[in-house]
């Protein structure tokens, strides 16, 4: 008997049977979970050294049902034009720059914050500059980011010392500029934080004049587009659970996580141990502590004409994440 052809074929027969068996089930979607789409990921703005470091140090990186796409900027307020632009749906900035931040957007709330002991911001002087406090500043010039935490620090300080928003020259540059602007003595004294303080105390002897424990929140914030807490509520929620883990992993391994953030941002392991020790801080719900210090925030920044008009701290707040 003639056989058809490929009928002695097991490969011919295995083809066959499988597509007898897909058009019997209707359609090739209903071949089963492998076949899925898989779930998008979250869009993750991010600056080098922050959140991305830290959740892989903490090996709370990967997720197969929640996946992180993650974008690296230089500062707050590139991420926060990212997040007005809708090019992602997360990210952390400080408590200043979400004064700022909802100044300009309607479209960006906090879920959470991340409350540290404020040690991170500081002004600091070269090694050999006659200034020793915060008065000796006056008719000084200091290097700072206009509307940001440094800036911040910077005016708390002087209203501490009796002094006057006036009574120093502020040069707005970024802090590559700023720290060169410091070495060669263009400016008197540099206000800034995180690794620029660490950096700028460790590797070039800088002096720290004054820092952020007594004159400012210590926060700052997990933050989202309203498009994201729309459409991708739950994983927003899992991303700050996430940050939650890491930094309770922060705090019991601080020596690990330090040689971790080293490698990534490539500076001395001196200077790493100095910036962990103050970016050490809890995940924390929005509570009404939090929103307490952020309105006190927003008002300094109103009555130092930072920015201009008065803002509600519980406008920019969803209060709804518990954890």
């Amino acid at each position: 008997m003639a056989r058809s052809p490929g009928a002695g074929d097991p490969a011919a027969l295995t083809r066959r049977g499988l597509i007898q068996g897909l058009l019997a089930g209707g359609t090739l979607a209903a071949a089963g979970p492998a076949l899925a789409a898989p779930p998008a990921a979250l869009r993750v703005g991010d600056q080098k050294g922050g959140a991305r470091s830290l959740l892989a140090a903490a090996g709370q990186d990967h997720a197969a049902d929640s996946p992180l796409q993650w974008s690296l900027f230089a500062g707050a307020p590139m991420l926060i034009q990212a997040l007005a632009a809708d090019a992602i749906d997360t990210g952390v900035i400080g408590d200043a720059p979400l004064v700022f931040a909802q100044g300009g957007s309607d479209t960006i709330r906090a879920v959470a914050g991340i409350q540290t002991d404020g040690t991170m911001t500081a002004i600091v002087v070269r090694h050999d500059s006659p200034i020793r406090s915060v008065r000796d500043l006056k008719g000084r010039s200091v290097a700072t980011l206009r509307a940001q935490t440094g800036h911040y620090l910077a005016l708390a300080a002087l209203r501490e010392a009796g002094l006057h928003d006036d009574d120093v020259h502020f040069v707005f540059i970024p802090p590559v500029s700023a720290k060169l602007a410091l070495q060669t003595g263009a400016v008197d004294a540099w206000a800034t934080w995180g690794p620029y303080i660490s950096d700028a105390k460790v590797a070039d002897g800088a002096r720290e004049i004054v820092n952020g424990g007594r004159l400012m929140s210590g926060l700052s914030y997990v933050v989202a587009t309203e498009a994201a807490l729309h459409t991708r509520r739950d994983a927003v929620a899992d991303y700050v659970r996430r940050l939650r883990a890491g930094h309770d992993w922060m705090q019991a391994h601080p020596d690990e996580y330090a040689a971790v953030w080293a490698a990534d941002v490539g500076l001395p392991i001196a200077v790493a141990k100095d910036v962990v020790r103050a970016m050490q801080g809890t995940v924390v719900p929005l509570g009404p502590d939090v929103i307490r210090k952020q309105q006190a925030v927003s008002d300094f920044m109103f009555e130092t004409r930072m920015i201009p008009r008065r803002l509600a701290a519980t406008a920019v707040m969803d209060t709804r994440f518990t954890f």
